[in-house]
């Protein structure tokens, strides 16, 4: 009982998780973006990527292999 209890609280947690998606806003995109080289091409990507997701469509997401020491 306590193990159904458990996944079933999980799963209604993700539920409600993913039902409410925040998007990123502007100051937060310039704060991401002031580290790195291509400052502008951070940005447009970024704003291109909160608009496709907006719209309900997919979006690429980079994958970068973990390199051992």
């Amino acid at each position: 009982m306590k193990l159904f209890f458990k996944t079933f609280s999980l799963f209604l947690l993700s539920l409600l998780l993913t039902l409410e998606s925040y998007s990123i806003s502007n100051s937060q995109i310039f704060k991401i973006c002031k580290k790195t080289r291509r400052e502008k091409a951070c940005i447009k990507r970024l704003k291109l990527n909160r608009e496709l997701i907006k719209r309900g469509k997919p979006i690429e997401i980079p994958v970068y292999p973990y390199k051992y020491k």
